[in-house]
């Protein structure tokens, strides 16, 4: 398993782009804005060093270059409030979707929104705690699970509920797989650090008003049993990512219902990792639209 403990990839001040293990202050606990890192040679999901070489960091890109992925899984209606909101029934089973790789992005990337998203109004946000699977494994046992974890990070789940509920045909992926649809990060923090991923806080902020606020104990699946189901006759891989659901307050459920628009600012964040800090962009929006600042 891995080495590192807080994970991020970045552009550093030098012009190259690195995997560093995040230098932080003793009892800090949100990589938003870290600033230095210990740059880390070779894969992380195979042999690899933290060096002492230490670069500054410009930008936070995704924690994970696209290679370094492999499948993305999401669950969905995994907090029972949420599925009350949704007007949906409690899952007895996990409620299993994918994403394409190319959803993921960075903590502080534009959220791009194409023509095709903007032809009805369903623009959402969904805040999730993301778990990284670190080795390989099939049929892990519940006790065993959180073994396969390298750490985790926040993601939003970026939805449209026209595509997602109206034009899918009872499948999710085309409101859920758009472009830039899923950032992540801003580190994947080591399960050696948060030894609990069921007792963490969650929450969104839409230009400054928290939206939704909740704990990652209130999921239905907790992400030892979603590892154990998935994993069923399924091999998980090392860079497999899980989004594991989202809690209340999401904009359809809301009287009335509250979607995204051009130029909004949408924060994301979990406890012990951080945020993701993401304007949404409207393709070919006139230039004269507002933007929020980051």
């Amino acid at each position: 398993m891995s080495t590192f403990t807080r994970l991020i990839r970045f552009l550093a001040k030098d012009g190259r782009t690195y995997y560093g293990d995040a230098i932080t202050t003793p009892g800090a606990n949100d990589l938003t804005r870290v600033t230095q890192a210990k740059i880390i040679r070779g894969s992380p999901w195979g042999r690899h060093e933290v060096t002492d070489q230490v670069a500054d960091v410009r930008t936070l890109l995704a924690p994970l270059a696209r290679e370094d992925i492999q499948t993305v899984r999401c669950l969905g209606l995994n907090y029972e409030r949420h599925a009350r909101e949704a007007n949906m029934p409690i899952p007895t089973y996990p409620v299993l979707f994918y994403k394409p790789i190319t959803s993921i992005t960075g903590p502080f990337d534009p959220i791009p929104v194409p023509a095709p998203a903007q032809e009805a109004p369903g623009l959402d946000y969904e805040c999730e705690l993301v778990a990284v699977i670190g080795k390989q494994g099939v049929d892990i046992p519940e006790s065993e699970a959180l073994d396969y974890v390298a750490g985790y990070c926040v993601g939003n789940d970026v939805s449209h509920r026209e595509w997602q509920l109206k034009r899918g045909g009872g499948q999710w992926g085309l409101g859920k797989g758009f472009d830039g649809w899923a950032p992540i990060g801003p580190a994947i923090v080591s399960s050696s650090i948060i030894k609990d991923p069921q007792n963490l806080k969650i929450k969104t902020v839409l230009n400054g008003e928290t939206v939704q606020e909740s704990s990652t104990k209130d999921m239905i699946f907790g992400v030892a049993k979603t590892i154990a189901i998935l994993s069923q006759g399924t091999t998980l891989l090392p860079g497999d990512l899980i989004f594991t659901g989202t809690p209340q307050g999401v904009g359809m459920g809301r009287k009335p219902q509250l979607w995204l628009k051009n130029g909004d600012k949408i924060e994301v964040s979990l406890e012990g990792v951080g945020s993701c800090i993401n304007i949404v962009e409207f393709a070919n929006a006139p230039d004269s639209q507002p933007r929020a600042k980051l």
